[in-house]
């Protein structure tokens, strides 16, 4: 036993020289998180401010102005006012409003009576601004009053958003994008490992070494797991102190569920270098197998509740699935013991699951 360790030492010191002399690969695990957590940060959200919005006021009358006064004040609407349809669906093709809110002639006489009715129409080619800027405007719609007021409804809903109370997408995209940089520094990085010593020839060394394919595996996962920690670190600083996501769950949880990931995405990497042999090889299995489904199909981005039933299984077999459920959960609502334990469990089988294959792998490899 004493020997396994010192083979390893001396195969992890290798490994971390070797990755300290590949600058390209360093440079790809220390600046592109940072630079992908400012790119994710502030180039996506969902939320909607400052919409272009055309009221057509084809009529004009009291309870059309407060329509349109109610728009102009909220901080979500930027109002353009017309009188005809015309123009405005000009503006509409022309890409200068994202919506159209006509409001027709006898309007302030229906709305007299209770019974007002108006037209949205919104610019369909960006479906997810559609559907917000359409929710909000019937939000402001439904606090304006006008001639005789409502019955009093029979149920008053009054919302509450837990978890995310800000009602911002920034709360929900960042504690992802931990997932989605542990797998490009993990699976996308580590699968360039094994074989790049192919190509290079230098693979063939250890042939006549008497170190076990256990010995190195974790040897070549232990310096990406270190820089996989280092990322994790940096992506906390940035939710934390730039971006102002709360922590609700310990760190200690955190940090436990981020190393199990990161340990998976290391070996899922190892397992794709063990059968390519050419870095370019591996380097698109890689993205087609972790990179792209961790974007895609995990729920960093998408709720996958509203994906097609017949994908739906095959999301839940990813490792990056059970990944976001569990980190968003401990940023978000707490070390909630139902949902982490259990998503901390299936990574755990993951990492046992491709320590096999990949230690199975190299072992052919050194027959």
């Amino acid at each position: 036993m004493p020997e396994f360790f010192l083979r390893l030492l001396a195969l992890v010191k290798k490994e971390f020289r070797q990755m300290l002399r590949d600058r390209s690969n360093l440079a790809v695990g220390v600046t592109l998180p940072v630079i992908m957590i400012m790119l994710f940060g502030y180039g996506i959200s969902f939320d909607l401010e400052h919409a272009a919005l055309a009221i057509v006021d084809e009529g004009g009358g009291a309870c059309a102005d407060r329509v349109a006064v109610a728009l102009r004040s909220s901080k979500y609407f930027d109002t353009r006012i017309l009188r005809h349809f015309a123009g405005a669906e000009q503006m509409l093709r022309r890409g200068e409003v994202t919506g159209i809110l006509r409001l027709p002639g006898d309007f302030d006489k229906d709305a007299s009576s209770g019974g007002a009715a108006a037209q949205l129409v919104l610019n369909g080619t960006e479906a997810q601004s559609a559907r917000t800027l359409e929710a909000y405007v019937s939000g402001a719609l439904a606090n304006v009053r006008c001639g005789v007021a409502p019955a009093t409804p029979a149920v008053t809903v009054v919302p509450r958003m837990w978890f995310n109370e800000a009602n911002t997408s920034t709360w929900f995209i960042i504690p992802g994008l931990i997932g989605v940089i542990l797998t490009l520094i993990g699976a996308f990085l580590a699968s360039l490992l094994v074989a790049r010593e192919w190509e290079r020839g230098t693979f063939e060394a250890l042939f006549v070494s008497p170190v076990q394919p256990l010995e190195i595996v974790l040897s070549k996962a232990v310096p990406y797991v270190a820089i996989g920690l280092a990322d994790v670190a940096v992506v906390l600083g940035f939710a934390v102190f730039v971006f102002d996501v709360p922590i609700r769950g310990s760190l200690a949880v955190l940090a436990g569920v981020s190393l199990e990931f990161l340990i998976v995405s290391v070996l899922m990497g190892l397992v794709i270098s063990a059968l390519a042999r050419t870095q370019f090889l591996a380097s698109q299995v890689a993205l087609l197998v972790s990179f792209m489904p961790a974007v895609v199909l995990s729920g960093f981005i998408f709720d996958l509740r509203s994906m097609p039933h017949w994908i739906q299984p095959i999301c839940s077999l990813l490792p990056a699935t059970h990944f976001m459920k569990a980190i968003k959960t401990v940023f978000l609502v707490g070390n909630e013991a139902s949902i982490v334990g259990f998503e901390a469990a299936v990574l755990l089988g993951y990492a046992l699951l491709f320590v096999l294959l990949s230690t199975k792998l190299l072992a052919k490899k050194l027959a």
